[in-house]
């Protein structure tokens, strides 16, 4: 019985060992001089302007619930469609409830002035 727990323990000793060479190796190779350049919080180039910790508008997290509500809409669609067959008229109303429920939210979203970006 033991025996079949001999390639596990083999293969947690093997990436324990190769965690630890990288960490080792990682520390004789860096350079641990810092200067003006590396202390900045960007280095792409282009020098900050404001605080990397500013506010967003509520707008920017209005649009991305918005997406995330669309996108499961579209996870709770593909495995109606795969079974469309088995589900006949039924299913065919239940995705139109569920989509004129979604179709409402949206059009809600829209009229409040929700995706307006300015």
């Amino acid at each position: 019985m033991p025996d079949a727990y001999i390639p596990v323990m083999l293969f947690v000793l093997v990436a324990i060992g190769f965690a630890i060479f990288t960490l080792v190796l990682a520390g004789l190779v860096n350079s641990s001089r810092y200067n003006k350049v590396k202390l900045e919080p960007y280095e792409c180039g282009i020098e900050p302007d404001t605080d990397a910790r500013s506010r967003y508008s509520v707008r920017y997290y209005l649009i991305a619930m918005l997406f995330v509500i669309f996108d499961v809409e579209t996870v709770f669609m593909f495995p109606w469609a795969v079974i469309m067959d088995e589900l006949a008229l039924f299913g065919l109303i239940e995705m139109l409830v569920f989509l004129f429920i979604l179709v409402l939210g949206y059009v809600y979203a829209w009229r409040k002035g929700a995706l307006e970006w300015v």
